[in-house]
Formats: C-alpha cells, sequence, structure tokens
C-alpha cells in the first residue's frame, strides 16, 4: 500500500523525517524518501482529535510525548506527529498547542523530543545549513548557563537559543533546544516575541501513559505550518 493509500485509509500522511516528501514502501518494511533515501517514516494525521492522538500514543508506545501542562484556557492541540517503524519502534515525537496571550495575540508552541540524528526537530524548526536541513541543533547548545528552563515531568531542563538567522524566509519564530532524557527537545514558538512566556515556570508533561484524563484535552483548530 502507498503512503497516500495509507493515508486516505487511516487519516494520516506518511512523509520523510527531514522534508515534506512523501515516502513509499520499498517491499522489505522499510520506507524510502526519493531526497534522503531509507527513513523511518514520520507519521502525521490529516486532524487533530482525541482518536487521532489516542492513534498516535499507541504508535509510539513508550516514547514521551510532552504537552504543556496543564493547557491555559482557550488553548488546544493542533497538531502531533511521531516518527516510528511499522512495528512502533519511535525515533521522535511532536505536539503543537495554539492559544493567544495578551502580548502576542495567536500564539503556536511546538514540542519536539527526538532520538540525535532523526533531523525531524530541524525540519519543524526551519533549519537549514548551506542549503540542506540539519540533524541536530547545533553548537549552540550547552553553550553558557542556559537563559531558558523548564520542568519536564518535575525536573528542570536548560534550553538554549538555536539561531535562525540563517534560514529563508521571515525570522517568524523563536527556537530553543535542549537535552531531557538522552533525546533531543526543542521548542518552536511563533511568533518570536512569545519566547517571552517561558519566563513562567512552563512544565511539560509526558502524556503517553496518561490515558482517560486525555478526555479532557481540547483538540482541533488550524495546525501552523512546518
Amino acid at each position: 500500500m502507498s503512503s497516500e493509500q495509507q493515508g486516505a485509509a487511516g487519516g494520516v500522511r506518511v512523509e520523510c523525517p527531514r522534508c515534506p516528501a512523501p515516502v513509499a514502501e520499498t517491499g522489505d518494511g522499510r520506507w524510502s524518501c526519493p531526497e534522503h533515501g531509507i527513513v523511518v517514516p514520520l507519521w502525521r494525521p490529516t486532524g487533530s482529535s482525541y482518536d487521532a492522538f489516542a492513534s498516535h500514543l499507541q504508535r509510539v508506545g513508550g516514547f514521551p510525548t510532552y504537552l504543556p501542562w496543564p493547557l491555559g484556557p482557550g488553548w488546544s492541540v493542533t497538531d502531533f506527529a511521531a516518527v516510528a517503524t511499522g512495528d512502533g519502534e519511535a525515533r521522535a515525537t511532536m505536539t503543537c498547542v495554539s492559544g493567544s496571550s495578551q502580548l502576542d495575540g495567536p500564539v503556536d508552541v511546538i514540542v519536539v523530543s527526538e532520538e540525535p540524528g532523526t533531523g525531524f526537530g530541524a525540519r519543524v524548526a526551519g533549519l537549514t545549513e548551506e542549503g540542506a536541513a540539519r540533524l541536530d541543533p547545533g553548537h549552540e547548545i550547552g553553550d553558557g548557563p542556559a537563559p531558558v528552563r523548564v520542568r519536564v515531568d518535575q525536573h528542570p531542563v536548560g534550553l538554549w537559543p538555536v539561531s535562525v538567522s540563517a534560514t529563508p524566509g521571515e525570522w517568524d519564530r523563536s527556537v530553543v533546544a535542549g537535552e531531557a532524557g538522552g533525546r533531543w527537545l526543542w521548542l518552536v514558538l511563533r511568533p518570536a516575541s512569545a519566547i517571552l512566556l517561558l519566563r513562567d515556570d512552563w512544565i511539560l508533561r509526558d502524556v503517553s501513559a496518561t490515558g482517560p484524563g486525555l478526555v479532557a484535552l481540547p483538540f482541533g483548530g488550524a495546525a501552523p505550518p512546518w
């Protein structure tokens, strides 16, 4: 079955984690991108809903899926995705929550957790290096004290700014990254000024084992481009 057929059947698009190209099965359980060759595929639902999110969590197993917690009034889960093999071995997850703040108006906050070398976080952040997408955040991580801190399941995690000044397009976002649980943790915030929201003691919760509590989460709304 092609990636387009799977997407039509299950409400999921199957793409390369490093670029928007659709991938094709090779016949031996692997997936191939026309640009990047054999890859672990990205599974991206065509809409945000409780059922689609439950399927996402089932796909990634015990791999962490982080959400800002609790969601503020008027905020909702607008997008999510996973980089995973067909048998449930995950390499990355992404969630996006959208809402508004008094200073910034509409705001999108994207959280990515990924194994090193996956390249998905860099794609979401819109980072390129010499015309090609990066794989990892770069040399800025760990350089001096972390200017941003969040709490991941009650543990403090330092985050460093990742420059987008060399990337094409408008500098409409702020990107910070660090390490949590031996994996890269990325936060991408639009507009760029929304980085000031992280002055508060933000908590990221791994919802992979939350269960029925997810029923209370609001889903839906327009997903941001990435």
